[in-house]
């Protein structure tokens, strides 16, 4: 198993190596920047972006839908289905890119992850793809949306190629991917009846062959890596057939078919979520929900003007739909998708090898990054202050809705971090989870390119909303998207009503899915008799029309003198410590008041230790230690009181744990939410003892 892919975790500590480097050399760089050099950038002319809508007036009411609010994009109260009336599918947008790009380089790749990267051409992708579509004809499945194609692999050429081979012939894919763990693929492989699993390693072959006897439906597993004799022998004696991918592709290069692609109706993909408790729930997606997807986000994008010479990095999981819209966009554009190496450890060198103009990324990272070069600024006078100087210039220049990389400010002390990301990007976009305002105001003034925040779920096509281009202000995830409506619902128990513009989230459109596959209890339980998809999350409308997310419904509890507690948004609050990597708020309705468990930043903890309490030692020894435990906790409530928690919103005893929370411990869903139930039963004697003590 490659653990190298299994969490973002790698990537953002990877970042540090860049961060000592950067704090290594910002004072340097300051003593000799006001040279004849950067001269020209005293003069160098700001740029403002044209805002495509009234950014006071971001969204409006639907016409006859009490309290519904859509883009102020969209005209005669009408959803944006499509950004090209051509292009209604994956396939088709992927043959737009073809065209406007005069069949201009698609995929790149670095051979044995070192070196430039070689380009594969969008004509020569679609060739493979029907060439490897017609062999998996040849192996017996059914040119039908009902047929799924199980894709077990990192982000690659060949996972594009398999998932175009698919809809050339009007199939669906199913990806697969480790951090979902043995059981979920053997439940996902059965649910799905998948007879054929494309696999890119060895590795991953044998996991599958390891619980053959639990999923008698597969039959073929292809294999991206060349298969050697004791696998193929292994295979055989299981009675499955082992396929390598050259041979499939060859073979339907002998057996050539007649294209036949997807229809917009048509199922694309079947994405599951693992949820936090429970069997994972294939989301029905078709290729009409991601093109809506893609089509209101590049209608939203627009002012970018995104094309054949941009290039997106792939290295978030394709297993996900974040990167899936990613993807189709870049596709659509008939931009370039580079691939990471392969080891989020080495995505450094390939994004400065690659340049990549448009960077998707996750909040998590951006933390890690703002955090890391917060402590290294700190180490010195003179950094501190042109680093402080710097940020109020560029901030103030984002309240005029001035963003850019090419002021003095940038010379001085932002080029470092610009020049790690390639020195040429666009934008970034960050989704999954929340953005602190202080992160988010931070990357915007260093990388100087627009940093846009989405908002949405696996359900929607990943994305319902994203803030525009020109405005900077922090504290909402923007304006719904063109292709889907937003309403808030009453939440009576949390004394939430729609008519205060406070509810719970729900999205209707056409990038709004199909149910979940072989399960009407669930479809039933997100989607309601009206089309609404019912997120579980807590919004508010902001006067500019924009949405704010402000707790969540689901994961909500009484203590015992009845007060409801929503855990996620006090951990929120509670992670803006710093010595703070991650918080569990737990209660009872048994108990008047909350515990927590809390796990040290391991990069900020030591420091933090002997700047705030003159103690030293190694992480585990402090996070034992008593003094520190009662420090965090007074930290952590000085913060929760500064932003308003109420009195019973405090935990009032916490344990400090040594080991993240993370998809390989099995305390954390593959997109990196708390599994709040692993958490409880891993912690269980922990949180009892807290409540003993502090009751004392």
């Amino acid at each position: 198993m490659n653990r190298a892919y299994q969490s973002y975790d790698y990537f953002i500590q990877s970042m540090s190596d860049f961060v000592h480097y950067l704090g290594g050399h910002l004072g340097a760089v300051a003593v000799g920047a006001i040279t004849t050099a950067t001269a020209a950038y005293l003069i160098s002319r700001p740029k403002k972006f044209r805002p495509l809508v009234d950014l006071n007036n971001q969204s409006k009411e639907v016409p006859g839908l009490h309290l519904a609010r859509m883009s102020t994009m969209c005209t005669d109260g009408e959803l944006k289905e499509r950004a090209y009336d051509d292009v209604g599918t994956i396939y088709q947008a992927f043959r737009r890119g073809a065209r406007v790009s005069n069949n201009g380089e698609c995929l790149g790749w670095r051979e044995g992850g070192t070196g430039p990267y070689r380009w594969i051409s969008y004509n020569d992708v679609l060739s493979k793809s029907a060439n490897v579509g017609a062999g998996l004809l040849e192996k017996g499945l059914v040119p039908n949306h009902n047929t799924f194609v199980g894709i077990y692999s990192q982000n690659r050429v060949e996972y594009v190629v398999t998932e175009l081979a698919c809809y050339s012939y009007s199939m669906a894919i199913v990806p697969l991917y480790d951090t979902l763990g043995p059981d979920a693929c053997t439940y996902i492989i059965n649910q799905a009846d998948m007879s054929l699993v494309v696999c890119d390693n060895v590795t991953k072959v044998n996991a599958l062959l390891d619980r053959i006897e639990a999923t008698p439906i597969l039959k073929t597993i292809v294999v991206i890596e060349t298969p050697d004799q004791e696998l193929r022998k292994r295979a055989e004696s299981l009675g499955i057939e082992i396929v390598s991918f050259s041979d499939l592709e060859e073979l339907g290069k002998k057996h050539p078919k007649e294209i036949m692609p997807s229809q917009p109706d048509d199922l694309c993909t079947i994405c599951y979520t693992s949820g936090t408790t429970g069997s994972p729930k294939g989301a029905m997606i078709t290729h009409r929900n991601v093109i809506a997807g893609v089509s209101g986000c590049h209608l939203t994008l627009a002012p970018l003007g995104v094309g054949t010479e941009d290039i997106i990095i792939s290295y978030l999981p394709l297993a996900h739909m974040y990167e899936r819209i990613n993807h189709v966009y870049t596709y659509m554009n008939g931009a370039k998708v580079g691939f990471f190496s392969g080891d989020v450890k080495k995505l450094l060198d390939d994004i400065r090898e690659l340049r990549p103009t448009m960077f998707p990324t996750v909040p998590r990272l951006l933390n890690r990054l703002y955090d890391q070069v917060m402590g290294q600024v700190s180490s010195s006078l003179l950094k501190k202050i042109l680093f402080t100087v710097a940020i109020n210039r560029k901030t103030s220049e984002l309240s005029s809705g001035i963003l850019r990389n090419n002021s003095i400010w940038d010379q001085i002390v932002f080029k470092k971090v610009q020049m790690v990301l390639g020195g040429r990007l666009k934008f970034i976009c960050t989704g999954s989870a929340p953005i602190s305002d202080k992160v988010l105001a931070f990357v915007r003034c260093a990388v100087g390119c627009p940093v846009l925040e989405g908002y949405g779920q696996t359900e929607s096509a990943a994305v319902s909303t994203l803030s525009v281009i020109s405005h900077n202000e922090p504290g909402h995830v923007g304006p719904p998207l063109p292709c889907t409506m937003i309403k808030l619902k009453d939440v009576p128990d949390m004394g939430y009503k729609a008519e205060d513009n406070k509810g719970e989230i729900c999205f209707k459109g056409p990038s709004v899915f199909n149910g979940y596959l072989k399960d009407p209890e669930k479809t039933a339980e997100t989607l309601d008799e009206d089309g609404w998809l019912h997120s579980g999350d807590i919004g508010m409308w902001l006067p500019n029309g924009t949405l704010k997310i402000i707790d969540r419904k689901k994961n909500i509890f009484k203590l015992s003198q009845g007060e409801y507690i929503a855990p996620e948004k006090i951990e929120q609050i509670y992670v803006r410590s710093m010595p703070v990597a991650q918080v569990f708020v737990h209660g009872d309705s048994l108990q008047s008041f909350l515990v927590g468990i809390v796990i040290p930043d391991p990069d900020h903890l030591m420091k933090w230790a002997k700047n705030t309490l003159g103690l030293e030692g190694g992480y585990k020894q402090l996070c034992e230690n008593e003094e520190v435990q009662k420090a965090i906790l007074e930290d952590m409530t000085s913060i929760g009181k500064k932003a308003g928690l109420k009195s019973f919103e405090q935990v009032k005893n916490i344990h400090v744990h040594p080991e993240l929370f993370s998809v390989e411990n099995g305390l954390m869903t593959p997109t990196f939410k708390s599994k709040r139930n692993e958490i409880l039963k891993y912690f269980k004697q922990q949180l009892e003892n807290l409540y003993t003590v502090a009751a004392l």
